[in-house]
């Protein structure tokens, strides 16, 4: 037993680990790639992905919520991050800019 014991336990840091990086992902997203990529808002996945989170830490891994948390991290990875990583600059919030940026690179004047 426990071996079956230690396993679970390695399986449940899995899980917290797995649905932490996947809600750390959709925090660093812009908030208009989620609408350009057509998958539901930000808060949207950031609500979703922090009670998938906070389950993942409070309950156990054989119970129903944990599995629910898992699935709904399995859908961010495989079907909205990497719609997310397709549009230009990888959906990524940029640190600074210029007021003149546009949404393909720095507007010039027309020179």
């Amino acid at each position: 037993m426990e071996g079956f014991a230690g396993f679970m336990s390695l399986l449940s840091l899995a899980l917290i680990v797995f649905s932490g990086f996947a809600l750390f992902d959709a925090a660093i997203r812009r908030e208009d790639g989620f609408r350009a990529a057509d998958k539901k808002t930000k808060p949207f996945w950031m609500i979703i992905l922090g009670i998938a989170f906070v389950v993942s830490l409070i309950f156990p891994i054989l119970s129903f919520l944990p599995i629910i948390g898992l699935i709904a991290s399995i859908v961010y990875m495989v079907d909205v991050r990497p719609a997310l990583r397709s549009l230009p600059g990888g959906g990524r919030s940029r640190g600074g800019g210029s007021s003149s940026d546009g949404p393909y690179g720095p507007y010039n004047g027309g020179r």
